[in-house]
């Protein structure tokens, strides 16, 4: 079920918050919003609920069992089943026929064909996000910093919350530990302004923003071998901008929705198109995996605690994991292998004083090197992301101008530019200040009335797929 169509909007969600705050008492509300995250996740497959309320079930049984006992090798050996079910479920649907495929391409490129099964298992939808929801509750739990809840519909409200169910943000349970246990008892008018507030903006980026660029960049991205430079460059600006406001809508829908139903989520964009290098670009970008891949791997690899080659390695291993994290391809692993030399040389030049002084330049090369990158990550394989990395490059030159009219429509460029002067200059959701007033309440809602009527066919938010 999609944010962006009719069946959430005027459906599901007017019945959610009709039921979570016509209900009084902590049980039933925290019940009714287990269920209708239940509802809300079965609605799109529901032979894959079951998958879902296993490892529920395995890391609620796991994180108590943990708490109870002081013995060291008992404590490891519940995290390890855990971390096992959890990693073993989500290898097998998300990486079981990308490993497979890749066995049997290696094989044939070594003279050595390996005849493996092709594998085409359906990907749950929002099993990267909600399983590492699950594993970092279980890991807190295990470093002593989160007690974990006796009470079960704490945790699978906690797990299956809608708003965050699907593609995030990764929330940690000490982040809604104390509003489980203790739930807000009625919706204030404040809350469901800022509520209201965010909701919009999400909205409007999705439908308005990310949702007008697609078809033109799909287009770009259809036929490579026609672009020169001017196209590759829009092809690559194009698919990077469509791809932060498509998420950071999301996510900004996600955090209005938490309001609507009295929880508090995390900020998960920063303005990452300001960042002025590529370190401060993951602190601004999808902050909350960044967040979980230095908590959970960066640092208990060493961090930056062993060195400077040290460092380089550990960063260059957990953004391979990060980019493979996206999904089983070879331009994902690709993807986030450049991020990782990328910050791993940024930190040896860093130490040098090597690195410009120039906020401006900085800034200008750290959205480059972004916008280049993000070609790897949109293309189908790795052969069309280095046909249109070597266009960018300006190896088959300038189009003529009769081309670029054909390839890039003007209603297009100004979108693009438009965008593109937004995610430089402008203040983020977070950043604004919006005022109870009548002229922002009218505001805000022509902006949700025109996003809505332009819903024909809802478009999947990109994150979807991982």
């Amino acid at each position: 079920m999609l944010f962006n169509s009719y069946v959430f909007l005027f459906g599901f969600l007017p019945c959610v918050l009709v039921g979570r705050w016509a209900l009084r008492t902590k049980n039933l509300r925290l019940l009714f919003l287990t269920l209708a995250s239940w509802f809300f996740y079965a609605w799109w497959d529901w032979r894959f609920l079951p998958l879902m309320l296993s490892t529920t079930t395995v890391d609620y049984i796991a994180a108590l069992a943990i708490h109870r006992t002081d013995v060291a090798r008992r404590r490891n050996l519940w995290l390890i089943g855990s971390l096992t079910v959890n990693l073993g479920l989500l290898g097998y649907f998300k990486y079981a026929g990308f490993f497979f495929s890749s066995l049997n391409g290696i094989g044939r490129a070594l003279g050595a064909p390996v005849d493996l099964p092709s594998l085409h298992i359906l990907l749950p939808i929002g099993i990267s996000f909600y399983t590492f929801n699950s594993m970092s509750y279980t890991i807190d739990v295990w470093r002593r910093k989160v007690t974990p809840t006796r009470h079960v519909l704490e945790y699978t409200t906690f797990v299956a919350l809608f708003p965050h169910l699907i593609a995030g943000p990764i929330v940690r349970f000490a982040d809604l530990q104390p509003q489980l246990r203790m739930p807000r008892p009625k919706l204030t008018s404040d809350a469901a302004g800022i509520g209201c507030y965010f909701l919009v903006c999400g909205l409007v980026k999705k439908l308005l923003l990310a949702d007008q660029l697609s078809p033109h960049v799909d287009a770009l991205f259809k036929h490579p071998h026609q672009l020169g430079f001017v196209g590759a460059w829009s092809a690559a600006v194009g698919y990077s901008l469509q791809l932060y406001f498509d998420f950071s809508g999301y996510s900004d829908m996600a955090v209005g929705l938490a309001w609507l139903i009295g929880f508090r989520f995390p900020q998960n964009f920063n303005s990452p198109y300001k960042a002025v290098n590529v370190s401060d670009f993951w602190r601004r970008w999808h902050m909350s995996l960044s967040a979980w891949f230095r908590d959970y791997l960066f640092i208990p690899l060493g961090g930056s605690r062993r060195g400077a080659k040290r460092t380089v390695v550990n960063l260059v291993i957990t953004m391979f994991l990060a980019g493979l994290w996206h999904g089983a391809a070879w331009t994902f692993v690709v993807w986030g292998l450049v991020h990782g030399a990328a910050l791993g040389i940024h930190g040896v030049l860093k130490r040098a004083g090597l690195t410009p002084r120039s906020v401006v330049v900085n800034r200008v090369l750290t959205f480059a090197y972004v916008v280049a990158a993000f070609v790897i990550f949109r293309a189908p394989n790795i052969h069309v992301a280095g046909s249109i990395l070597s266009r960018m490059a300006g190896v088959d030159g300038v189009e003529s101008l009769g081309r670029l009219q054909a390839l890039l429509p003007g209603r297009f460029v100004l979108l693009l530019l438009g965008l593109l002067a937004f995610a430089q200059f402008a203040p983020n959701t977070w950043e604004l200040r919006v005022k109870p007033r009548l002229v922002y309440g009218l505001a805000t809602g022509v902006a949700a009335a025109v996003a809505i009527m332009s819903i024909a066919v809802p478009h999947p938010f990109i994150y979807f797929q991982f």
